[in-house]
Formats: C-alpha cells, structure tokens, sequence
C-alpha cells in the first residue's frame, strides 16, 4: 500500500455483485420448475452439470458477501440478509454460520483449534491412499459442515437460526409447488458440486503446500469466471476487503509482488495431483498456534 496507494481505491463494494447474485438464485428457482418432472437420472445430471455449479458460485458469491462487498461496511445487516437471499438455492442453511467462521480462517490462518478449514489429525491419518483421498474430496461438504462443530464449536448466533428458518421455509413452498425432486435437484447438486468436481479444485489449490515453505496460492485459469476470482486468492487474503472483480487490478498493479510466486493454471491438474502425489494429502496445510487476538 505503501508503494502503490492506488490499491486503496478498489476496496469498497461491487455495485453488480447483487445483481449478478440474484440472476443466480433466480435462474436456480426457474430450474426448480423444469426439472419437477424429469426421470431422477436427469434431476442428478444437471445438479452436477448444471445447477451444482451455479450453488458452488454461489457459496462463494457468499464468501464475497461475508467480507461485506455487496453493500459495504456500512451497511453490515444488508450483507448478512442478502447472503441469506444467495443461500437459498443451496438448499441448507450455510451464510450465517460460513460468515461467523470465515473471519477466524484470515485472522488465524492456519491456527491450530482456530481455523476449521484445517483438516482434523483423522483426515490425516486415515485419507492417506489414493482412493481414500478420492473419497475424501467425495465427502467434503460433510467434513467442511461438521469439522467447526468438533475443533472449535461456537455458540449458535441469532442470524444462524433466522437463516435457518428463511432456508427450510422456502425448501417447503418449492416442495409443496412442484414436489420432492426439485429440492432434491439443488441439495444434491450443492453436495455432488462442492465434493469430488472440477470447480471444488479451489479447495485444496488454496491452502495444500505443494512446495514446501508456499502455503497460500493462486490460480489465474478461465474458471475465476464462475467463481468471483476466488482464485485470486493470495491477493484476496493479502486485501480481503477488496471484491472478486477487483482482484485481478491488484495483481495488475503490483505485478512484482505476485508475478514470481508459484501459482495454479488448473483445478483439475491439482485434483490430479493431490490424489496420486504421495506427498500429498489432508495433512499437507501449514498448522500453527496462534494467541487469541484479544490477548494481543
């Protein structure tokens, strides 16, 4: 910032973030009157196909939100309500709870009972061949949903329960129009698309050492445009408060400090990789003790 104060103009919110965010959820609830009536075969593909991804954008248009993109620091309340609008299409209450534990994960990056996105000392040990792997990154969503009630359980927080309410409410009205199959057609695409699939390469791209002393990385593919640049990620984490669109000025701007570190150009590479490289695996993640900020 010191070098280039310029970077200080592109925080603040992205005007188009909430209308892009709603055309998403919009086009999901359309999907919801089409596939009421499709064999169960085709309700499963186009979960994965089709609308998984879009629910996979989602949870990270969410990620964006969290940060307060959407309508700005000012306007905090606007942010969680409007990630609670962007969950629906999810199919399970995530915003609120995904919010409450994101903020820990770039406080305490890598801080041992701090950041729930480190695999437990069992994910470790026992996903260590490469069919356990396989099934490990099948089973993501269970671990990621389950992990924070086990390292580092926080007390359930208002917003938590009215996302929860809003998310089965409307689970109930698309029941009741148009029957089970379209809410199974957006759980299981949430599922199957934050599991074993192209997009869910981020998951380990991010944060997976897979040089030694790098613990955080990049990846500039064609696949950011489905994902807000979440693969923008040493710059997210470098400047979190600076919206997805923007991150790609950032690595523009202070090309020095970004151009020489080792980054990815394909998930799907690194899915590959993390499961038949040996020296790969849950426990690949940089683990540190960190203090508390309040005691700081």
């Amino acid at each position: 910032l010191a070098k280039y104060p310029v970077i200080k103009t592109l925080m603040g919110p992205d005007p188009h973030l909430k209308w892009i965010v709603s055309g998403m959820v919009f086009t999901q609830l359309l999907s919801c009157y089409l596939v009421k009536d499709l064999p169960w075969k085709w309700i499963f593909f186009w979960a994965y196909a089709f609308g998984g991804c879009i629910n996979h954008s989602l949870t990270l248009a969410i990620h964006d939100i969290s940060h307060n993109v959407a309508f700005g620091n000012k306007q905090a309340r606007w942010n969680r309500w409007f990630a609670v609008f962007a969950n629906l299409p999810i199919g399970i209450p995530y915003s609120a709870s995904f919010k409450k534990y994101h903020i820990d994960h770039h406080r305490y990056l890598g801080g041992d009972s701090l950041d729930v996105d480190i695999p437990t000392d069992f994910e470790g040990w026992f996903f260590c061949t490469p069919l356990r792997k396989l099934l490990w990154l099948f089973l993501q969503p269970l671990f990621y949903s389950l992990r924070p009630l086990y390292v580092n359980p926080k007390a359930i927080t208002r917003m938590e329960i009215l996302n929860a309410l809003v998310q089965f409410s409307i689970d109930l009205i698309i029941y009741y129009l148009w029957g089970l199959k379209p809410v199974i057609y957006l759980i299981a695409g949430t599922i199957l698309c934050l599991g074993f699939h192209p997009i869910s390469g981020h998951f380990i791209a991010e944060h997976y050492m897979f040089l030694k002393g790098y613990e955080t990385y990049s990846y500039y593919g064609p696949l950011n445009w489905l994902t807000f640049n979440v693969g923008y990620h040493m710059e997210h984490h470098d400047f979190p408060s600076i919206p997805g669109c923007r991150l790609p000025m950032v690595k523009k701007i202070a090309a020095e400090y970004y151009d020489n570190l080792p980054h990815h150009q394909s998930w799907i590479r690194v899915l590959w990789d993390f499961i038949f490289d040996d020296t790969l695996g849950p426990y690949s993640r940089v683990k540190r003790l960190c203090k508390l900020a309040e005691e700081t």
